[in-house]
């Protein structure tokens, strides 16, 4: 998903307290010139439907900067927020053209049901929610799918058995547990209901 949203460069001077009164959010664009950075400002609705549909490290966003003037792909790095209203205070931008391969943050999407949940009395344990990935800034996945259809009591899945999408790729160790399914009162319960069956017969 890629979003397009309208900036104007910052007034230099310009205070960021009045700048919030008058319904702007102040913003920093980095990366578009190397380590140089640009002073933005934004409108605080156009803000407010940015945050509705992007996620941090994971949305492309086509930033136009119409006074300096400047457009290109951009990830959002940063929302900093009111410590109290909890409204946001200030977002920065990284321009990603030239930069080559990224890290960014995906979502993990479990999907089916797991039958040691449905059918054995046990409970989904998700040590991992998101996953910090390597790839390309056109190949940002928006979730990655983690099929748990399969896992019984006790069984479990780690990052090296989960399969990435093409060109994706995770840094560091995979050995970092991702869900497991754990014994409850239960699923001792159905286990041993389940062996006196088996025996019985």
């Amino acid at each position: 998903m890629t979003l397009t949203i309208e900036c104007k460069q910052r007034p230099e001077g310009s205070k960021t307290k009045a700048l919030r009164r008058s319904g702007e959010i102040p913003a920093n664009l980095y990366g578009h010139k190397g380590t140089e950075s640009v002073a933005l400002t934004m409108d605080a609705k156009t803000v407010e439907n940015l945050l509705r549909q992007a996620s941090v490290n994971n949305t492309l966003i086509d930033l136009k900067v119409t006074d300096i003037p400047w457009e290109g792909q951009t990830l959002l790095r940063e929302v900093q927020t009111h410590p109290v209203k909890g409204t946001p205070y200030h977002l920065s931008f990284f321009a990603v053209a030239g930069h080559g391969e990224m890290t960014v943050e995906v979502p993990l999407r479990f999907v089916g049901d797991a039958i040691g949940v449905k059918q054995e009395g046990g409970v989904l344990d998700t040590a991992l929610t998101e996953l910090q990935v390597n790839c390309q800034p056109d190949n940002i996945p928006q979730a990655i799918e983690i099929n748990i259809s399969d896992l019984h009591v006790g069984q479990s899945l780690h990052l090296h058995e989960v399969v990435l999408p093409e060109g994706v790729k995770i840094p560091g160790e995979r050995e970092q547990l991702v869900v497991q399914v754990l014994q409850t009162r239960a699923s001792t319960e159905t286990a041993q209901s389940n062996a006196g069956t088996e025996e019985a017969s």
